[in-house]
């Protein structure tokens, strides 16, 4: 691997519970976000540094679809793989500085596939019960299921039991699709 003067190590946290501080105190150009960590994952922290307003470059590496659909949403700048080799990850820091959405190819396949299936408009979404929409609103804004459950005060079994119910209304296969169907059709 090639060195990467042009490239500074600022910080190495363990989890994103303090991201708003950290960044304001080390000043990164780009942030590399895991999204599996304890505490405040990479999700919440990416969340949270986008309500915040802070626009900084974030890299998220994680290679799952739902999780990689999620990222996106939630606006990070471009998503890469653990498996990534090292100067790939080097390009994909210098191409999120400079503006760009540097995407691993594989995930940039993931994304294309949801984006270029076919969803039924809006009429899917009205035949949601109220609880489903609140359900899928959580799930739109990233939470998990365990801290969708607990923010609507249901069993994890409830929970589920909506979840199945919205992925036949909405004629999806997973949470992802689902989030994506609503992000297009822009109604919750």
């Amino acid at each position: 691997m090639q060195h990467a003067d042009d490239i500074e190590l600022a910080a190495v946290f363990n989890n994103c519970k303090n991201v708003v501080k950290n960044v304001a105190f080390h000043k990164p150009d780009v942030v590399l976000m895991d999204i599996d960590m304890p505490v405040e994952n990479g999700l919440q922290g990416l969340r949270t540094l986008r309500a915040a307003g802070n626009e900084i470059g974030v890299l998220t590496v994680f290679d799952d679809n739902e999780r990689v659909f999620q990222a996106i949403c939630h606006g990070a700048s471009g998503y890469t793989l653990k498996r990534t080799p090292p100067e790939k990850i080097v390009e994909a820091i210098r191409e999120a500085h400079s503006g760009g959405a540097p995407m691993d190819p594989s995930v940039a396949k993931q994304v294309l596939k949801l984006f270029s299936q076919p969803f039924q408009k809006l009429t899917d979404l009205q035949l949601l019960t109220a609880r489903e929409h609140d359900v899928l609103a959580l799930l739109v804004r990233g939470y998990s299921y365990k801290m969708a459950a607990s923010e609507i005060d249901i069993a994890i079994e409830t929970l589920r039991f909506h979840i199945k119910n919205i992925y036949v209304k909405l004629h999806v296969n997973s949470k992802s699709e689902a989030v994506a169907k609503v992000i297009q059709d822009k109604t919750i």
